[in-house]
């Protein structure tokens, strides 16, 4: 049982079926009203040594959290519908 958020923050999520690596998780989406965790949220790789940004980021639903490890969380479900666009910064 995790009890604070200091304790899944920077593990390791990582796709049960594809096997492969999303990143590490840093945020949570919650439910104000009810006070539950309805998501974790792992941001998209950088791209080109991350000057230019970072592609898109993961939503996870709760619900799709197999096991929370030492140092990893296993996840499983569709990739695609994960993806979520990020908030484009503007220069000026």
């Amino acid at each position: 049982m995790v009890n604070r958020f200091s304790e899944l923050r920077n593990k390791e999520v990582i796709h049960i079926c594809e096997g492969c690596r999303l990143g590490y998780m840093n945020d949570l989406l919650i439910d104000l009203d009810c006070g539950q965790v309805r998501a974790i949220i792992v941001p998209g790789p950088c791209k080109f040594l991350g000057l230019f940004g970072r592609e898109d980021d993961y939503v996870i639903p709760w619900g799709c959290i197999r096991r929370i490890g030492e140092d990893i969380l296993l996840v499983d479900g569709p990739l695609a519908e994960w993806k979520t666009p990020r908030k484009r910064k503007k220069l000026f």
